[in-house]
């Protein structure tokens, strides 16, 4: 079956009546991801999604949530646009759940 992920809103497909088949069953999850994946909105996700959201447990040991503004690294946590700082994907999964605020990158599936 076609479906679009919902978080990147990529075109594959799923198995998910026939697991065994399905793309993603090559994929082991962290115990971070599944921890994080189970405070999410999403449904199927892409390998390629799975893949980063798994990378992003290896990504926290390096770029850990900052404990204050002056620790956001640009391109990291945030960008720039206009005059405006806008939090990355990643930043909010690091923040551990979501504000329902319709978040632009919101990490939870909620904002879009």
């Amino acid at each position: 079956m076609k479906k679009k992920c919902q978080r990147c809103s990529e075109n594959f497909d799923c198995s998910d009546n026939k697991i065994e088949n399905c793309s993603c069953k090559n994929i082991e999850l962290t115990k971070e991801s599944k921890n994080y994946l189970s405070k999410t909105n999403y449904d199927c996700l892409c390998t390629n999604c799975l893949e980063e959201i798994n990378n992003y447990s290896n990504l926290e040991k390096q770029y850990p949530f900052p404990n204050h503004p002056s620790k956001y690294i640009e391109g990291i946590h945030y960008y720039i646009e206009g005059n405006y700082w806008v939090f990355t994907n990643y930043y909010h999964y690091l923040k551990g759940s979501c504000c329902k605020n319709n978040c632009r990158h919101c990490a939870y599936g909620f904002g879009k």
